[in-house]
């Protein structure tokens, strides 16, 4: 019985299923590729009709027949939620993060609020449209930069100036942060983060100020991570509305935090992203078996790393909360 599937760019061919979910098809020659960059237009090209067609001078955009670069016409714009430009990278890697928050705007300051955020963003990100946020909004999209990039160069002032124009967050949207694959030493590597948050569900959910169905922690997805770990072909069939969305090919996306307009909170969300990837790269099956998997021996090994205070600061925060809270009981 011979196989029928769809061409791809090295002549091989794939299946209908895994073409559309790990695979771009080239706007030109109608191929299927891994690689694609972002032609104007929101079309897709393989790195072979990528070199045929001429870029942006200004920015380096992909350019199609005479028309212009979408991305320099007007810095202001609100791209469409299928908008993704080609990846420019902030930092030294390997490990790479994505920043997306969804924010709640008022109708009345719509545009103040795009002009605020695309301003202070310039080249590190952009905003796209979303369906999910209501009444409206926007979501605000990073490129991939490192953890300590992101401390220092990130406009944390428009946090509080989107604030300051009515914008609010909340339970109800989220902030997602994407890790870099490249950024784990191997598919053994990504199991070990995996179970880690898994395996601490109620206190991630603690630290990310919310439980969702948009990224609940499936018992399901839980026991396939060691399939998981190997890439996201693996991921096929599964619901991308997951506690960590094992779909992107180049990434992990963890979906757990809600939004918010708290610069504090916001490093919090990539310190943890940035600190659990790293405590979990060497982790042995001898620590393992020692508890090394547990709440409270990840959290020991942040309090010895200061590049990590953020995320020790609203732990703390938290751990106070919580204390409030049962003196409160207590007393009644």
């Amino acid at each position: 019985m011979s196989f029928t599937g769809l061409r791809t760019d090295n002549d091989g061919f794939v299946c209908g299923i895994c073409a559309h979910q790990l695979f771009d098809q080239c706007f030109r020659c109608e191929r299927f590729t891994r690689h694609s960059r972002y032609v104007v237009g929101n079309h897709r090209t393989c790195p072979e009709c990528a070199r045929q067609l001429r870029a942006c001078p200004d920015c380096g955009t992909l350019l199609a027949g005479r028309r212009g670069c979408d991305r320099c016409a007007d810095r202001h714009t609100l791209w469409n939620y299928t908008y993704r430009p080609d990846p420019i990278f902030h930092g030294t890697g390997p490990l790479f993060l994505g920043l997306e928050l969804e924010v709640v705007v008022p109708e009345d300051r719509f545009g103040d609020a795009i002009a605020t955020a695309t301003d202070a963003l310039g080249s590190l990100g952009y905003l796209k449209r979303d369906s999910s946020i209501r009444p409206m909004g926007f979501e605000i999209v990073c490129h991939p930069m490192t953890y300590q990039y992101a401390l220092t160069e990130f406009p944390w002032q428009v946090l509080h100036q989107l604030a300051r124009l009515g914008c609010e967050t909340g339970p109800g949207v989220g902030l997602h942060v994407h890790a870099s694959r490249a950024g784990f030493t191997g598919p053994a590597h990504i199991f070990r983060w995996m179970k880690l948050v898994y395996r601490n569900s109620d206190q991630v959910s603690r630290l990310a100020r919310r439980t969702s169905r948009y990224a609940p922690f499936e018992l399901d997805t839980r026991s396939r991570v060691k399939d998981l770990a190997k890439g996201a072909r693996h991921a096929v069939g599964l619901p991308r509305y997951q506690a960590i969305n094992p779909h992107p090919r180049d990434t992990l996306e963890l979906r757990v935090f809600a939004s918010t307009l708290d610069p504090g909170q916001v490093q919090a969300a990539l310190a943890f992203t940035e600190a659990s990837i790293a405590y979990t790269a060497d982790l042995t099956v001898a620590q393992i078996h020692a508890g090394g998997w547990d709440w409270e021996q990840f959290t020991d090994w942040l309090t010895h790393r200061l590049e990590y205070a953020p995320l020790v600061a609203e732990l703390a925060h938290l751990a106070e909360q919580i204390d409030e809270q049962e003196g409160v009981l207590c007393a009644s």
